[in-house]
């Protein structure tokens, strides 16, 4: 209940307080700042996925303008010499408003990176978007198969049918890249998992699903129990380091990030950035309140 009553209170305080404990998990407000942290990563031996802050637009007079700004991002993270991926949401380019338009916008976006030999990954946004994200990745990845990807949620009780359902897109060539999460949305219980034991045990059977077809899984969890699943679950398989990653956001357990890394394995590192990070932070706090511990410790542990 306190979380909760916490978690609705922090939209209406002072955006410079704040950002004293979104910093710990923001890359930045602006292009420069993430740059920065894509250079320290990339230092690190640690793969970086860039994402724009922001969803859910009203004008497709916005989602102009995010594209361009995304563009922009693509030309200055190329120039600058950086290695990185890119992460878009359909929303952000107009999905619920013209789905036409949104699909155009990003396939501008994938054929810029593109042009670079880059990736970009389409997000999964709340249960109304997910059809039509699973069938726009199934258009863009026959023409750009080796460049695309999408994410799934453990929590949704569609997502193993879902996976298998992209089978036949799967080559050893160019395997569907999958990042699997367990899900932040709010869900009816009709259609999702609510019980967290229940959500890692589905994350596991939808994990084992994607190395059973050899596609390519991007292990999204900061689960220290998920993460001792996956390595048993990579060993059965005897799955080759270089065809699936571990991926993990932005601040989110350090700890856990180096001991995977020390232990050989891949990681990719997601970098969330933008003018719209007091949104974006105020609405997972209240779409997860368990994440309003974290704050209050940023805030008065760390000052």
């Amino acid at each position: 209940m306190l979380q909760k009553i916490v978690a609705n209170i922090l939209p209406h305080l002072p955006q410079s307080f704040v950002w004293r404990f979104s910093k710990e998990y923001v890359a930045g407000q602006n292009i420069e700042q993430a740059m920065e942290q894509v250079k320290a990563l990339n230092e690190m031996q640690v793969e970086t996925t860039i994402d724009i802050l922001g969803e859910f637009i009203t004008s497709l007079d916005q989602a102009e303008q995010n594209k361009r700004e995304y563009l922009d991002l693509i030309e200055k993270t190329e120039k600058a010499g950086l290695t990185t991926s890119y992460s878009v949401k359909p929303t952000f380019f107009g999905l619920l408003l013209d789905k036409e338009v949104c699909e155009k916008n990003i396939h501008e976006l994938i054929e810029k990176a593109v042009s670079y030999n880059r990736f970009i990954r389409i997000d999964m946004e709340d249960s109304p978007c997910t059809d039509m994200e699973i069938a726009m990745f199934r258009r863009f990845k026959q023409e750009f198969p080796n460049h695309v990807g999408l994410v799934v949620q453990a929590m949704l009780k569609r997502t193993k049918n879902d996976i298998e359902s992209l089978a036949d897109l799967n080559t050893p060539d160019a395997p569907v890249n999958l990042r699997l999460c367990k899900g932040i949305y709010v869900e009816s219980a009709e259609i999702s998992f609510k019980d967290a034991q229940e959500v890692r045990d589905h994350y596991l059977e939808d994990l084992e699903m994607m190395l059973k077809l050899k596609m390519f899984p991007g292990i999204a969890t900061h689960d220290p129990i998920l993460v001792e699943g996956a390595y048993k679950l990579l060993e059965k398989y005897e799955v080759a380091k270089d065809k699936y990653e571990f991926q993990m956001l932005f601040g989110v357990a350090p700890g856990l990030r180096q001991s995977i890394l020390d232990k050989g394995h891949s990681m990719r590192v997601y970098l969330p950035y933008g003018a719209d990070w007091f949104g974006y932070c105020t609405r997972r706090l209240k779409e997860n309140p368990n994440m309003v511990s974290m704050a209050v410790k940023a805030i008065f542990v760390k000052g």
